[in-house]
């Protein structure tokens, strides 16, 4: 595996390194001691798949508030998505910016979410499914959002997003008060 450091602390994209053979391939998709050398330390706690049927899916933004704060380690196993990472960390050189990602499943890359980071995301193809490893149980009580289209961070989205759940359309903007 090599981990390449994004420009927010603590974000990287995790290229795996498959071994192929006639068979097919074969690729370490976590190791524990792997991230835990370069200074990421996660312990994953639960798994989540998010399959989605429709192109423009939007997903967030989404984040658990302190003392739930989570690690995420995303990964697309099929289709492709745009991932969006917002940083809540007040006391990040990079609090309340942006950035942005694409990921395909042909790709063999993984990206690693630090806690205090809100995480969104809208698929670009039809049938695009998500691993999710999570440091943290999801806590209803602490679990949270924002709206997609929040001025405050002006993101610029590949498409609009034409599927939407109820709940992320629910959201407010983010006010900075309420971490």
């Amino acid at each position: 595996m090599k981990f390449h450091k994004q420009q927010f602390e603590g974000v990287c994209l995790i290229e795996a390194e498959p071994i192929a053979d006639n068979r097919g391939s074969f690729r370490r998709h976590f190791c524990q001691a792997a991230f835990q050398k370069i200074g990421l330390k996660i312990k994953i706690v639960q798994t989540n798949i998010s399959e989605n049927k429709k192109k423009h899916t939007l997903r967030g933004f989404h984040y658990q508030r302190p003392p739930h704060e989570e690690a995420k380690v995303l990964t697309c196993l099929n289709g492709v998505f745009y991932n969006v990472v917002v940083d809540l960390r007040p006391d990040s050189e990079s609090y309340l910016k942006w950035m942005s990602i694409e990921l395909k499943a042909e790709d063999n890359l993984s990206l690693y979410v630090p806690p205090g980071c809100a995480n969104g995301c809208l698929t670009l193809e039809d049938s695009t499914t998500i691993l999710y490893y999570m440091s943290k149980l999801y806590s209803s009580g602490a679990s949270t959002g924002f709206r997609y289209n929040d001025p405050l961070f002006s993101v610029k989205w590949p498409a609009e997003p034409a599927v939407i759940s109820e709940k992320d359309k629910g959201f407010e903007n983010f006010d900075p008060h309420s971490i």
